[in-house]
C-alpha cells in the first residue's frame, strides 16, 4: 500500500479543534477501510499538521480529507522509508 505525507495549514489550532478534527478524522477512517492513519506531528511555530497515511491514491487521501472538513495543502508520495540503523 503507498505511504502518504500529507501537509495540512491549521495555523492558530487550539487543543478542542485538534481533538475535534481527530476525531471526525476517525469517524471517516472508519468509513473508508482502505486508507490508514498512522500518525501525525504538529508544529505549533509553522501552523502546520504533517500527516502520515497509508491509502490506495491520492484521490483517497484526498476524499478523507473532504469527508473530515481537514486541509490538505499537499500530499506528497513516499518513495522509500529510511532510518539511522540502515547506515551504521
Amino acid at each position: 500500500m503507498p505511504r502518504y505525507i500529507i501537509e495540512r495549514s491549521v495555523p492558530g489550532l487550539t487543543a478542542e479543534a485538534l481533538a475535534a478534527a481527530g476525531r471526525r478524522s476517525n469517524q471517516v477512517l472508519a468509513e473508508m477501510p482502505d486508507v490508514k492513519w498512522i500518525r501525525s506531528y504538529v508544529s505549533d511555530t509553522e501552523g502546520k499538521i504533517y500527516c502520515e497515511y497509508d491509502a490506495p491514491s491520492v484521490e483517497a487521501i484526498l476524499e478523507h480529507a473532504r469527508r473530515a472538513g481537514l486541509p490538505a495543502d499537499r500530499v506528497s508520495l513516499v518513495s522509500m522509508e529510511i532510518s539511522p540503523s540502515m547506515f551504521a
